[in-house]
């Protein structure tokens, strides 16, 4: 029999620890929180300084019961919750549920789930951190009671099922304020002129830059013409060469957010679907018996820190020498944090640095060889030694007149050996050629091409955007990112269109209500303010009661005024100028979960709805007679396939063009590349330069 029991939140987790710890220890899962808050009432007694109300989380009954029981049967119990807020209130909860000392050495912390880190853990237990607990609570009670006290306004004045939370309501505010922007955005014409300049039998790439070495925008036409007037034949003479030697440095390990945006970018990875991979990654993959059994492959996956630890710089150190030489290694450097990070344990990062991915490919799922691969290569190059670049820049003139030519080649290749950053416009540094060329020596300009050019619109938020953005400004929190883009697609406040958001009708509403009656809810620098107060209470330095209370004295007050003030909206049903094929009533756009449907205005005696068909313009070319359509899945990935469905069963997951392939006339479809958008047949080898 056991003499000591472990518990942890998931079932996984529980099969790894517990063959670490041998014998004498039982390994249970709780599967997350056992105690929380009533869903059915607000659970808060702001009579009793803010008293929350715990209960047993509805079927959590028998698995309470179990560890009970099995708490018992053993001479101590060791709580042993993920490493942070959340995990040290779920600690908490099961202390209080199994009668155990909080004061005690109970609780055990691993920020990864190795052998040695967990036999490491079990040397120095600790008793249950109760600011980290009165941070997590604080949080939890902030949000019921602005959830529990706005929501029920929502329902009764606009719409039953909405609800406004602290992080998400900031969320929704940024999407619609970047949509306003948008369309009050007017472009402003600019022009460039290019030319390719040929020296002997090579010819490279030049930009007009500016006259009498001044610097000069181009804004019209007038303008271009102007500079094309004072050129005198296409001799450029070669003014300046300017060489140097330039590092680059790799980017750091990855953070919670920086692992979501790296992995939307080249993974095309959603914000929910990174974490649970990650959470797969961290909790223990099945090796095999010869390779360790059920190992935990990256460290833990919530955290805003780029700290590493000694003993890990210390091993990649070694796998870099042995893999690539000691050219290859970086210099020790200092991590930087962001600022506010809380830095609670390290970044997220391969739990060996020899278990590179190829050796793990056969044993991983697509998706978690991906993910993996992608941590393992940040991980490993941001140990490794600066990419060494040689540059150069060659100044032309003709009449006073400027253009320069820019190149740079990859003289040590570095970290980018092994993984390059990706970025939000797909701008890669490639190697730009220049030929060896003197000061003084004679070009010639065989095309000056005057191009017309218009300032665009800041660009919608992608998630991996938007989670940067809400990083920089300070919103929210690692383990709160992915949860809050889900909750705002969820309630319908936005879609996403093109893997952009785009703010809902419904989102519109309920932000100008908050913005009416609960502006700070949907204030970023109050936001920021509140996560500062939660960081204080973590750090002991302020008592959560009274940053609680803060809040409520204000919010109540605001409550009462908007009970009183707040006009009922009617959201009214757009027609949709089409009649029910089953009753011939008027069918009309509601609003639903996942955005506009079409549905039947005699509802509810006719139940007729049907999803909005966007036509693209390209005819079916399957059955020929169909239009092709965009469709969604039930988990909101576009695809396309042909309005006559189902007697036509044509789909595809890329874009059809509407003109055919040139070379064997079937469909041609747009295929996203690692630099935008290319066309390509689907029938044969047929395939057009990319374009950004």
């Amino acid at each position: 029999m056991a003499d000591y029991l472990v518990i942890v939140e998931s079932p996984a987790k529980a099969k790894t620890i517990e063959r670490y710890l041998g014998k004498k220890y039982k390994v249970k899962a709780s599967m997350g929180h056992i105690r929380d808050l009533p869903k059915s009432q607000m659970g808060v007694d702001v009579e009793k300084e803010y008293e929350p109300k715990y209960i047993t989380i509805r079927g959590k009954g028998p698995v309470l019961k179990e560890l009970k029981s099995a708490a018992k049967k053993v001479k101590k119990v060791y709580l042993a919750a993920d490493p942070d807020r959340e995990g040290e209130a779920i600690a908490w909860h099961l202390a209080h549920s199994l009668d155990i000392d909080e004061t005690s050495d109970c609780r055990v912390v691993f920020n990864e789930i190795t052998k040695d880190a967990i036999k490491e853990s079990f040397k120095h237990p600790r008793p249950i951190d109760m600011d980290l607990v009165d941070a997590q609570q604080a949080r939890r009670i902030l949000d019921r009671l602005v959830g529990y006290n706005i929501s029920p306004l929502l329902w009764k004045k606009v719409k039953k099922g909405l609800s406004a939370g602290r992080v998400q309501s900031v969320a929704v505010k940024m999407i619609i304020e970047r949509e306003e922007e948008i369309k009050k955005f007017v472009p402003e014409e600019y022009w460039s002129i290019e030319s390719t300049f040929q020296k002997g039998k090579e010819t490279f790439e030049g930009s007009f830059y500016g006259v009498d070495g001044k610097k000069q925008d181009l804004g019209n036409r007038e303008a271009v013409d102007n500079i094309l007037n004072q050129l005198k034949g296409n001799d450029f003479k070669v003014d300046k060469v300017n060489k140097r030697e330039r590092k680059r440095n790799a980017a750091p390990p990855f953070t919670t957010s920086s692992l979501q945006q790296e992995a939307a970018r080249k993974l095309n990875f959603r914000a929910r679907k990174t974490m649970m991979v990650a959470q797969q990654l961290y909790e223990g993959i099945d090796l095999g018996k010869k390779d360790g059994g059920i190992t935990g492959l990256i460290t833990y996956m919530r955290t805003d820190s780029t700290r590493i630890s000694d003993s890990a710089k210390k091993e990649a150190a070694a796998y870099i020498k042995e893999a690539f030489g000691d050219d290859y290694l970086g210099a020790v450097r200092k991590d930087k944090n962001s600022e506010g990070a809380q830095d609670a344990h390290e970044a997220i990062r391969p739990t060996s640095a020899f278990r590179d991915p190829k050796s793990l490919k056969s044993i991983l799922s697509r998706d978690q060889y991906r993910l993996y691969k992608l941590i393992w290569d940040r991980f490993t190059a941001s140990q490794m030694a600066p990419a060494v670049m040689d540059t150069m820049t060659i100044h032309l003139l003709n009449e006073g007149v400027e253009f320069r030519a820019t190149g740079s080649k990859i003289k040590f290749k570095g970290f980018m050996k092994v993984y390059i950053e990706g970025n939000d416009d797909n701008d890669q540094e490639e190697d730009k050629f220049l030929p060896e060329i003197a000061e003084g020596e004679t070009v010639n300009a065989k095309d000056i091409e005057p191009n017309q050019h218009f300032t665009q619109p800041p660009p919608r938020y992608t998630e991996a955007r938007l989670v940067k953005t809400m990083e920089e400004q300070g919103i929210g929190r690692p383990s709160t990112y992915a949860p809050t883009l889900d909750t705002i697609q969820r309630r319908g406040y936005v879609t996403l269109d093109n893997r952009r958001f785009v703010p809902t009708e419904l989102g519109e509403i309920v932000i100008d209500i908050l913005r009416e009656f609960f502006p700070e809810i949907i204030d970023v620098d109050f936001t920021v303010k509140m996560e500062g107060d939660l960081d204080s209470i973590e750090e002991g330095q302020t008592e959560w009661i009274r940053i609680i209370d803060q809040f409520y004295n204000g919010f109540d007050k605001r409550l009462e005024k908007a009970e009183k003030e707040m006009e009922k909206i009617e959201i009214k049903d757009e027609p949709a100028g089409i009649d029910c094929e089953e009753c011939g009533h008027e069918m009309v756009y509601k609003m639903g979960r996942y955005g506009k449907f079409l549905a039947c205005s005699n509802f509810p005696d006719c139940r007729n709805t049907k999803p909005i068909l966007k036509e693209i313009g390209v005819k079916c070319p399957n059955c020929k007679d169909g239009n092709i359509v965009e469709r969604k899945t039930k988990k909101r990935r576009t695809f396309y396939g042909c309005d006559n469905y189902p007697e036509c069963e044509f789909i595809s997951w890329d874009k059809p063009i509407s003109r055919p392939c040139p070379k064997c006339d079937s469909l041609l479809v747009e295929k996203k590349a690692k630099k935008g958008t290319q066309i390509q047949c689907t029938e044969c080898d047929y395939k057009e330069e990319p374009q950004v």
